[in-house]
């Protein structure tokens, strides 16, 4: 990169400055809603609504977080009575992460929610710049995942 480059008009901080408000956009509209969940806590959700009894070290990888990381984010949510733990009949070191009612509930209520701020998210942009944008943003994810190994 040469330094005429002015930096603020890069993808790093473009990134980070799109991220962060995206993620106090979402924060808003789910507390304006009455949903009580992080970003974080939706993704669990997510990823349980999809396939349930998912063991805590595949949540971790599938959500990009640390092992420990996860375990705090469990730990909040099974206080919040969201999802709960059960041991593995063939592991004991193993625990499966289920969606409890009240879990499933929350989930269904806050879909329509989040669709609507992807929409407002999205709003005036083309199929077509959408399109290239995830394309973009996959690359610029493939070229970090060659040069780390996140967990």
């Amino acid at each position: 990169m040469n330094n005429n480059v002015k930096f603020d008009r890069t993808v790093l901080p473009c990134l980070g400055r799109t991220a962060k408000l995206a993620g106090y956009y979402f924060m808003d509209t789910f507390h304006e809603n009455g949903i009580d969940l992080s970003k974080e806590q939706w993704i669990v959700l997510k990823k349980l609504n999809d396939k349930d009894g998912q063991t805590q070290n595949d949540l971790a990888f599938i959500t990009n977080r640390s092992k420990t990381s996860l375990t705090r984010l469990i730990n909040t949510m099974e206080k919040k009575n969201l999802v709960f733990r059960e041991l593995s009949k063939e592991d004991k070191r193993i625990n499966h992460i289920y969606l409890s009612d009240l879990g499933k509930k929350t989930f269904l209520f806050s879909l329509p929610v989040l669709k609507k701020l992807m929409s407002e998210l999205q709003d005036n942009i083309s199929q077509k710049d959408l399109a290239t944008t995830i394309e973009v943003l996959d690359q610029i994810q493939n070229n970090i995942n060659k040069k780390i190994k996140l967990y």
